[in-house]
């Protein structure tokens, strides 16, 4: 089996591609627009992978190759692919769609009669189906016609904790949590697919993408941006602040009710859930920046985001959430200037005000009542500051 894996960042080595490339006969290529980080893998051919926790160990990914996204080697790749993985971030799908229409057109000149899946493994709801809205913009409609039949764009849940890995000069080592969970639609399948170990197949995909975007994304978020409001520096100190760790934990619980009532999760199993995801947060051997996990505020405040649709999700439905409030006033206080979605937001804030921010950038202004209480609490949060 030929994959090509766009993404040779920590979460496409530390998780994605270790597990494709166990699967029995696998030739992994990684893409990467890095090209010391594609000369270095095709200089070693592998890397290790260490899992910290209970049981370290460490395990090395062996015969892989690498090539830079956007050469005509890329597209020849997508031409000869069995299966196509991304980890590469929602906000870089569109320009590696460039990339993969070209292969499939070629793929389709080249009256290609054998089924592709492409999978987006990325932190967003349906990652897969977004990349092929983006890839279909750049095909021709017969090649659309053709791409119906025979692409599988298969959205997934990926959820592994992979902090980044501190480099002076290119160094290939990725350190790992213990758990890790990856699970596909299989009803977006095209053709037959490999039973990979590590690797689930759900007929209800959406259900286990909210209860993770909204359970763990959420309350990592959560966690970030209270750290650092505190003055924490890494998630594990955060979590350690029993203050914080009560709001993150109700808050938690509060877009668990909704999940609960919206998909029939078991309330028990849910709460077991929870937990476990804030016993990950404590993993003292996972020094992961509050600074990390809190980048990009403007797209985790977005309508369908972490933060905003499980809080809207518990108005709606006439449930607590004011927990889940406070970690969007938090985010709305966020101030690391390092990351330019933090400038962008902060300057909307002062530009325009924060219930004009509500309503642009996280989609509210269908909600006033909440536009009203959140800024009610990010004005008492700045006088207090």
């Amino acid at each position: 089996m030929k994959v090509l894996l766009f993404g040779a960042g920590n979460i496409g080595r530390g998780f994605i591609g270790k597990l494709l490339a166990e699967h029995p006969g696998t030739e992994l290529i990684f893409a990467d627009v890095a090209q010391p980080l594609i000369d270095q893998l095709n200089q070693q051919g592998a890397y290790p992978v260490q899992t910290v926790g209970e049981q370290q160990r460490t395990e090395w990914v062996r015969g892989i190759t690498a090539l830079h996204s956007s050469s005509e080697a890329a597209i020849q790749a997508v031409i000869t692919a069995d299966l196509i993985t991304t980890a590469v971030g929602p906000t870089v799908l569109k320009t590696i769609a460039a990339i993969i229409a070209r292969g499939l057109l070629r793929r389709e000149a080249d009256n290609a009669k054998s089924c592709l899946n492409i999978i987006a493994c990325e932190n967003s709801l349906h990652g897969s189906t977004q990349l092929k809205h983006f890839v279909f913009e750049q095909l021709p409609e017969r090649a659309r016609i053709w791409a119906e039949q025979t692409i599988g764009f298969v959205d997934a849940v990926v959820d592994r904790i992979i902090p980044p890995s501190p480099m002076t000069t290119v160094d290939l080592a990725v350190t790992v949590e213990p758990f890790s969970e990856w699970i596909i639609d299989r009803k977006q399948i095209k053709g037959t697919f490999p039973a990979i170990t590590g690797l689930e197949l759900s007929d209800d995909l959406t259900a286990f993408i909210e209860r993770k975007l909204f359970t763990l994304n959420t309350g990592h978020a959560m966690t970030a941006y209270l750290g650092y409001l505190a003055g924490h520096e890494t998630i594990r100190q955060a979590i350690l602040d029993p203050q914080i760790a009560r709001v993150v934990r109700h808050a938690m619980q509060e877009s668990g009710a909704v999940l609960v009532k919206r998909y029939g999760f078991d309330p028990q199993q849910h709460a077991r859930y929870i937990e476990k995801i804030i016993d990950r947060f404590k993993n003292p051997s996972l020094k992961d920046a509050v600074i990390r996990v809190g980048r990009q505020p403007l797209r985790k405040l977005g309508a369908e985001d972490r933060l905003i649709k499980p809080l809207v999700g518990a108005f709606e439905n006439q449930l607590a959430y004011g927990n889940l409030l406070k970690g969007v006033v938090a985010a709305l206080c966020y101030h690391h200037e390092a990351d330019p979605e933090v400038v962008r937001l902060q300057q909307l804030i002062t530009q325009q005000g924060v219930s004009t921010v509500l309503c642009t950038v996280c989609g509210l202004a269908d909600n006033p009542k909440l536009v009203t209480e959140i800024s009610c609490a990010y004005r008492d949060q700045v006088a207090v500051a």
